[in-house]
């Protein structure tokens, strides 16, 4: 009965909220560990756990090695399903209630250099249509800051390059419209004379913007791949991950004069505190700037 309410639940999550695929199977996964804690550790059922219930499960995960961001992850996901269970009338009370969210403290993303990404944006080769391909995925990337599901995800449809602009869905399914540069604009548009077409095979589902040497979408796990090649070509000494690129063209952005609210929309984040990080960033850069450079310093 338990593991039905989670599904009614995750059901509930995507359909009334839209939440994303990947945080609907976070949520699923962590519950599942809390119903198991319930049952092996703690010899209860949801009905009966209480604060006490609820704060030894966050002492385990903290034990078994979770960072805090996991532990905070997995009260959540429980706060939310005891907040869903009382709104049916499937439970009375709420053991989550006094319990807060551990503080998370926020750590700077890693960024290249302007200097770094061109270089990286610099390696694939455009004789063939693997490399063209490449090229136009990182140049879109770094021009968009999109995430990479965001850019797997895209369809012919979704750009516009006339316009100068493409449209995606990010968490939640929710629309966004990003600028797209010249750059990116031509790069994206020699893909689709000279690369997209001689990808495609009569399986592939041709509304795709990217494909795989086999003709099917790329995926996440295949962007990540090409850019951990492409990383390790460079010789780049710092990790490089398909997020450096939304990380490097938020932070390239505010320095060079852009306002944390046009960065917060481009990025898709629903808080601006979300965005406030990259200022961080910046600030961080100026002072190694000014430490390097006056005498005083």
């Amino acid at each position: 009965m338990t593991e039905e309410l989670i599904d009614e639940f995750i059901y509930y999550l995507a359909v009334e909220r839209g939440l994303a695929e990947n945080t609907l199977l976070s949520y699923r996964l962590d519950l599942k560990g809390y119903l198991s804690f319930c049952r092996s550790y703690s010899q209860c059922s949801l009905e009966q756990a209480d604060r006490n219930t609820v704060m030894s499960y966050l002492f385990q995960l903290q034990l078994a090695g979770c960072s805090q961001a996991t532990v905070a992850r997995h009260l959540a996901a429980t706060r939310s399903f005891y907040k869903y269970l009382i709104s049916e009338d499937t439970i009375t009370k709420d053991p989550t209630t006094e319990l807060e969210l551990p503080k998370l403290t926020k750590k700077l993303p890693r960024v290249l250099t302007v200097a770094e990404m061109e270089f990286l944006l610099g390696q694939p080769s455009l004789s063939d249509p693997i490399g063209i391909r490449d090229k136009a995925m990182l140049e879109l990337l770094y021009a968009t800051g999109l995430r990479v599901s965001e850019l797997v995800s895209l369809n012919m449809e979704h750009i516009n390059l006339e316009s100068g602009f493409i449209r995606c869905y990010g968490k939640g399914a929710k629309e966004r419209i990003v600028p797209l540069g010249d750059v990116a604009a031509r790069h994206l548009k020699e893909y689709l004379i000279r690369g997209r077409n001689k990808l495609i095979t009569p399986n592939s589902d041709i509304s795709a913007l990217f494909f795989n040497q086999r003709g099917r979408r790329l995926t996440r796990q295949g962007c990540w791949k090409i850019i951990k090649r492409y990383a390790i070509k460079a010789k780049i000494d710092k990790e490089i991950t398909p997020h450096t690129f939304r990380h490097s063209f938020a932070t390239h952005l505010l320095e060079n004069g852009a306002d944390l609210r046009s960065v917060q929309e481009m990025l898709g984040h629903a808080d601006i505190s979300t965005t406030q990080i990259y200022t961080h960033l910046t600030k961080q850069r100026l002072k190694e700037v000014y430490n390097r450079s006056h005498p005083r310093a």
